[in-house]
């Protein structure tokens, strides 16, 4: 992947991560789509983590360490197991932010590879 389609992709995931997980603030707490989506009964889920595959397929792009990778499709999971809860899931999902600490992951890799 050449430089400037790595970059676009790269703010996109960023513009991404942000709707789903910080757009909105309420009473001073920051959400996003993903918690919302999540409310869905059945798909609600499922449709975050296809959501989330995005962020996980620039990573991979990136060609980011196997070990790394892992551990953001260990941070998909959880936000999925979390959201699985009946209604303690739902607040669980508020707090944890899969997309955002992919994305600090992935920004921190490159940041390294950089220097």
């Amino acid at each position: 992947m050449n430089h400037t389609i790595a970059v676009n992709h790269y703010r996109r995931a960023v513009i991404l991560a942000r709707l789903l997980d910080t757009q909105f603030q309420f009473f001073g707490f920051r959400f996003g789509l993903d918690p919302l989506i999540g409310l869905i009964p059945g798909i609600g889920d499922l449709v975050g983590v296809g959501l989330s595959l995005y962020i996980l397929g620039i990573a991979a792009a990136f060609r980011v360490p196997q070990e790394l990778y892992i551990r953001m499709i260990i941070n998909v999971i959880i936000d999925y197991l979390i959201g699985l809860v009946p209604f303690i899931g739902d607040f669980g999902d508020f707090a944890f932010k899969a997309n955002t600490r992919n994305l600090e992951l992935l920004r921190e890799y490159q940041e390294e590879n950089e220097r």
